[in-house]
């Protein structure tokens, strides 16, 4: 007898295949993909640094940028403050995202910690 949870759970797989198929992402990197603190990450590059960055006050949140350019990007474009999870496809903000980010440096904002673990650990294993 099939579950409720069951076909949950089949849909949100089948969700998260077509999203990493259409990200262009290979098994290799999704496997190795690390969750990562959110003011290590430059918010306009979509890159992991390594180290923290600028503190970006906006509208009660904080963004983080590498640059002063980062810093007049984030406070007059709110598009570069918003990103795509790649598994639900629906927009998030990225002070309260997820982050996830892959061995290049390259990172991808969820909209919560089960969108990541899906994308990061159930996917291509």
């Amino acid at each position: 007898m099939t579950t409720y949870k069951g076909i949950l759970r089949l849909l949100v797989f089948a969700i998260v295949l077509v999203a990493i198929n259409q990200a262009g992402v290979s098994e290799a990197q999704a496997q190795e993909l690390k969750r990562v603190p959110t003011e290590q990450v430059c918010m306009v590059n979509d890159a992991f640094m390594g180290k923290k960055q600028i503190p970006i006050p906006v509208q009660g949140k904080i963004y983080y940028g590498c640059c002063q350019m980062c810093v007049s990007t984030l406070n007059n474009d709110a598009s570069e403050r918003q990103a795509v999870d790649p598994v639900s496809g629906h927009t998030v903000d990225k002070a309260t995202a997820v982050i996830g980010a892959l061995p290049d440096g390259n990172v991808f904002y969820f909209e919560n910690e089960l969108n990541f673990k899906a994308y990061a650990t159930h996917i291509l294993r």
